[in-house]
């Protein structure tokens, strides 16, 4: 039964949209962005609390919402850790182990609706606009990213290209977001006057349009040194994406790995990460 609703209700979602759309396509938009935009997943789990809960460092209001950060001291420069979708800040364990035994200062916040954070919904923009205010505040020297948290880091830079970070490392980070949003018409099957809608209001609200909303134009004019990490078999983000970045971005190298998965906590990761900042 749960299988039947899981593949039924993205599809009444659809179909509740494209009647929306007839009557008024603004109204359609903002639903879809609604939906896309809802976090379902990423909260702190039992086995997570203990490891979080001796590392909570500041909890800070940002843009109207309390935001849960975590500090592990060192001597070294420090870094900062974003983490991807529906995700929070336990999945660094194994880096900040690796970064501790190397006496980085680390920093780490969870998103907006994730982990110990308030609110949710969370879209690019609005991390971007969070990651910001950690930029400013703790000015890291290096930043680490997985997943839609690379696409972040990347948006921050192309919007605030003179910033206190020297090196970013990207993790199974996504480049389109046309592919993603391709992705969500498939599973909601809405129409394309749905998607026009969205378009036109990503425009309005963000100032790009979908096909512009791309990790490889941001990264054209980024002059940091960048280390991209991204799985060949990578089920979740293309591995295209990356080596997309990776060719419209001058300063970056592209580390291509087999069989590591979207997630990438193995220790061979975590040393090259740990080599490329020291370098």
């Amino acid at each position: 039964m749960k299988k039947l609703q899981t593949l039924i209700i993205p599809l009444l979602y659809g179909q509740w949209l494209n009647l929306i759309a007839l009557f008024s396509k603004r109204k359609a938009a903002q639903t879809a962005f609604d939906i896309f935009t809802t976090v379902r997943k990423g909260r702190v789990k039992s086995i997570q609390k203990e490891y979080l809960e001796a590392a909570k460092f500041t909890v800070e209001e940002v843009l109207g919402q309390q935001i849960q950060s975590y500090r592990w001291p060192g001597k070294k420069e420090t870094v900062l850790l974003l983490h991807g979708w529906e995700s929070n800040t336990y999945r660094w364990r194994n880096l900040i182990k690796k970064l501790r035994e190397h006496d980085f200062d680390i920093l780490a916040f969870d998103a907006p609706g994730h982990g110990y954070s308030a609110g949710k919904k969370l879209h690019v923009p609005l991390y971007a606009n969070t990651t910001r205010h950690f930029l400013n505040k703790y000015r890291p020297t290096h930043v680490v990213a997985h997943s839609v948290g690379g696409m972040t880091i990347l948006y921050d830079h192309y919007r605030n290209p003179t910033s206190s970070v020297e090196k970013i490392v990207t993790i199974g980070s996504p480049c389109d977001f046309s592919e993603i949003m391709d992705h969500f018409q498939k599973i909601l099957k809405f129409n394309n006057r749905v998607m026009k809608a969205m378009d036109e209001y990503l425009k309005e609200w963000f100032g790009l349009h979908i096909d512009e909303f791309s990790s490889a134009r941001f990264v054209a004019n980024n002059t940091k040194k960048g280390l991209l990490f991204h799985d060949k078999k990578d089920l979740q983000v293309p591995f295209s994406a990356s080596e997309k970045v990776h060719r419209h971005w001058p300063g970056s190298q592209l580390v291509a790995t087999e069989g590591l998965g979207h997630s990438m906590h193995q220790e061979e990761v975590n040393e090259k990460i740990v080599a490329f900042l020291e370098s």
